[in-house]
């Protein structure tokens, strides 16, 4: 991305920014490659790469590759972020998060979507409160009793 321009940048930017998906188009895809020739991370596949590698694996290869271990992670589920967990975020988003039911914007509707958010449970992990503090009390004690350096004299 070095390689790049600030003004190829930002139509970049401002092509994802106005048209955000998870699968792009092909034209968008060739958009971007030729924009952004060399970058492996994203959807977009390097078609129009400039730095030709010709070490084993390909370029190509290895951005196929990549994808792949990207869509196998997430076992076949499309890609959601904490955007598709809002239901109220005006666009709605394009995929919903799993367990997110779709916006009701009725007035008792959202009501009960806010008792419902109120009565969760905090976040967090359920530790008995004495655990934390038991353990390193623990380890010190266990350090009076037992000398981890025998070898030094004093």
């Amino acid at each position: 991305m070095e390689d790049t321009t600030w003004e190829q940048r930002l139509q970049a930017l401002t092509h994802i920014l106005t048209s955000p998906t998870i699968t792009p188009p092909l034209h968008s895809q060739f958009f971007i490659s030729n924009l952004i020739p060399c970058y492996l991370n994203w959807d977009y596949p390097p078609i129009l790469c400039k730095k030709f590698n010709s070490t084993f694996p390909s370029l190509h290869l290895s951005w196929g590759f990549s994808l792949f271990l990207k869509r196998v992670s997430r076992f076949g589920r499309p890609e959601t972020s904490w955007r598709s967990k809002c239901p109220f975020q005006q666009p709605p988003p394009l995929i919903l998060a799993k367990g997110v039911e779709e916006a009701q914007w009725g007035e008792e509707q959202r009501r009960e979507y806010v008792r419902k958010r109120l009565s969760r449970k905090r976040l967090g992990s359920d530790v008995h409160p004495l655990i934390p503090i038991l353990i390193p009390n623990l380890l010190l004690f266990s350090l009076l009793l037992w000398d981890p350096f025998p070898d030094r004299d004093s």
